[in-house]
């Protein structure tokens, strides 16, 4: 793992691959960390170049100052063209998951020129609703991550994933409470305030869209508002997973991005 400075800040980040291949960059989901892509790396890499980072307060990288305000879109696509210029790519490919899809969205609508495809998974124009995102800011504020994670944690896998495997979620759990409270809460607050709609068509990006049949957080209708929004993109529907496919089924999920991949690049 390596540091930047970042506006002040340090972020983590991985920059994996050979310098030769085309980039790549992989944004987590909200209390999770770029650990998510793990299992996906080795599927990638022989093709690819691979660039992974923690989000503010999330994994190992420096939590949002409490004196800085709130966290916008653009501030995060900010760093993520930070760490693309470190990494020499005037151009990349980016895949980005929940709140990741989140980024990515802001890339496309306001700095299309520097994509050659992009990737959403589990994600909306809109996410949930303002009055929930502020409510969970609140709690975390009050309660602290450990004490909702019980809560939310369930909610990335599906039932059948959970049942299989029951370590995943307390290891899950265990890593959420590791986050930065605040940069957590002013994160949920920025998804309240979010909304693409109407700025996501005629961009000249090639978009492919992936959700979980199982996702309650951003459930098929919400995918195919996305998809509306996104010059009508190609969406796939995963019978049986929930929000987080990367963790869920590796295997799958890579096979989903080197296809669209390979096509988008050529």
């Amino acid at each position: 793992m390596s540091f930047l400075t970042i506006a002040g800040r340090s972020v983590a980040y991985r920059l994996l691959g050979a310098e030769a291949n085309p980039l790549v960059m992989l944004a987590h989901p909200l209390g999770m960390t770029q650990a998510v892509w793990d299992d996906i790396l080795p599927a990638l890499l022989p093709r690819y170049r691979v660039l992974t980072w923690d989000l503010p307060g999330h994994g190992a990288s420096q939590a949002w100052p409490h004196d800085d305000g709130e966290i916008t879109p653009a501030a995060l696509a900010t760093e993520a063209l930070a760490l693309a210029d470190h990494a020499g790519a005037s151009r990349f490919h980016f895949v980005g998951t929940s709140i990741g899809g989140v980024v990515g969205q802001q890339l496309l609508a306001e700095h299309a020129e520097r994509l050659l495809s992009s990737i959403l998974t589990n994600t909306g124009a809109v996410i949930g609703t303002s009055e929930l995102w502020t409510t969970r800011a609140t709690r975390v504020r009050n309660e602290g991550l450990s004490a909702i994670s019980g809560e939310i944690v369930p909610r990335w896998f599906s039932a059948e994933r959970l049942e299989s495997e029951p370590a995943l979620e307390s290891g899950w759990r265990t890593q959420m409470a590791r986050t930065d409270g605040e940069s957590y809460a002013r994160l949920c607050e920025m998804l309240g305030r979010t909304d693409f709609r109407g700025r996501l068509r005629g961009h000249g990006v090639e978009v492919h869209l992936l959700g979980g049949s199982d996702d309650v957080a951003t459930p098929p209708a919400t995918m195919q508002t996305l998809a509306n929004e996104c010059d009508g993109a190609p969406l796939e529907i995963l019978e049986g997973f929930a929000h987080v496919p990367s963790v869920e089924d590796p295997e799958t999920v890579a096979k989903r991005l080197l296809l669209w991949l390979a096509t988008e690049h050529a």
